[in-house]
């Protein structure tokens, strides 16, 4: 406990209730659970976790737990961390280095001391700690048996050390996974995000324009979750094929100049920079709201929305901060730029993350397992690990499916 940096520890009492909470819907962590806490196939191997930290991420934090790993537990997400959950790991004996809104001196310093703790194994999201590792703690890089990152944004910038033979040890791309990204991304970030905006605004969905920046996994549920809450939504994008498949799913689809002119509610969801920038804020109507639900805080450029604003920004809401247009305009950014479904919600569903990490966790035994045999380059789960996921999933659902005879296997495989 006094390893750990973190708010309150009195706050422990309503972290572990949410935890239980969280518990009771996650079916897959909890198979993961009784099947492992006996035989700790981690026993002895220091792992860094970082994800936003909530109660969904510290159950799987105590999961790997009590499978043997030395656990300790970092926050991807300044504000996403959740003081109480950080307080409740600690007094469950794991290390934590997280505070809700903490400086990006003090997130930095965070990641450096859970790096300390010299760990084989790590869990990334969004790519910082790899970053480190990769750079200013290249030293240790030989000490890492591998990692596996959970974003389409960390999964990015991991394909580009991986393209140019830079990667220091092997990583998994568990975003790629098809129990991640099919239900995670579009499922987890559709409803979330809307989680996020409701809870915060106060507004009716039905009836606004909704401007959605990006139509890969992440949008497409962010635009799926606009329509289904009567929502009239219009995509921005710059793939033509994205495009495409964007109008034959019945969206209107034009650049963001002009989607500017006539949207109530923007959210960008494309793990680039400068999506919306001061050219679209200036054409835009006075009360739009706009998010983001990237991972990192670039996708609005913010410092071009303060440039543009006569007034200093103040906080009409809690996690709403009002920008006045020289024409008396008003413009509303949600959760500084961050994370919108995290900045102002609880993030994904419990059941949806409970995929995600029970991929993360079959990622870290699979790192193990081939210690040695992996190249320092990008991997994908094998497939069997998707349909293991899918299957305990049915099962804990109560759902059956047909499989294949003999004749229909030989048949689909015959050359």
């Amino acid at each position: 406990m006094t390893d750990s940096i973190i708010r309150d520890i009195n706050l422990a009492i309503l972290g572990e209730e949410k935890i239980a909470w969280v518990k009771e819907y996650m079916p897959l962590l909890n198979y993961f659970d009784a099947k492992y806490t006996t035989t700790k196939p981690f026993a002895g191997i220091n792992m860094v976790v970082t994800i936003h930290l909530e109660a969904k991420t510290a159950y799987l934090a105590l999961v790997l737990k009590n499978a043997g790993a030395n656990v300790t537990v970092t926050g991807s997400n300044p504000l996403s961390t959740q003081d109480d959950i950080a307080a409740a790991l600690v007094k469950n004996g794991i290390t934590v280095f997280a505070t809700h809104d903490c400086t990006n001196e003090e997130y930095d310093l965070y990641l450096n001391r859970a790096l300390d703790t010299h760990p084989s194994l790590i869990v990334d999201d969004g790519g910082d700690l790899v970053n480190m590792l990769q750079g200013a703690r290249a030293a240790q890089a030989h000490e890492i048996i591998g990692g596996s990152e959970e974003t389409t944004t960390g999964v990015h910038r991991l394909k580009a050390l991986d393209a140019g033979n830079k990667l220091l040890f092997p990583m998994i791309a568990v975003n790629d996974s098809y129990c991640k990204y099919l239900f995670d991304n579009r499922y987890g970030t559709g409803q979330s995000s809307f989680d996020g905006i409701i809870r915060t605004t106060n507004l009716t969905i039905a009836g606004k324009k909704v401007v959605v920046a990006g139509y890969g996994w992440c949008g497409k549920g962010v635009a799926m979750r606009a329509k289904g809450l009567g929502a009239k939504v219009v995509i921005a994008e710059i793939n033509p094929v994205k495009a495409i498949e964007a109008v034959c799913d019945g969206f209107e689809v034009m650049p963001m100049q002009e989607a500017a002119k006539i949207g109530d509610i923007f959210i960008t969801v494309t793990g680039c920079k400068d999506v919306i920038r001061g050219t679209h804020i200036a054409a835009m109507k006075n009360g739009a709201v706009i998010c983001n639900a990237g991972h990192f805080d670039v996708e609005i450029n913010i410092p071009e929305l303060r440039a543009l604003s006569v007034k200093e920004p103040y906080d009409v809401r809690k996690n709403i901060t009002t920008y006045t247009m020289e024409d008396g305009r008003k413009i509303n950014l949600l959760g500084a730029g961050r994370l919108v479904n995290l900045a102002c919600g609880d993030g994904h569903p419990i059941e949806i993350m409970d995929m995600s990490f029970a991929m993360q966790f079959l990622a870290m035994k699979y790192l193990l397992d081939n210690k040695g045999k992996l190249e320092n380059k990008l991997y994908v789960l094998p497939e069997a690990l998707d349909n293991e996921v899918a299957g305990i999933k049915l099962q804990s659902l109560g759902v059956k499916i047909d499989t294949l005879s003999e004749e229909q296997f030989e048949y689909l495989h015959h050359e």
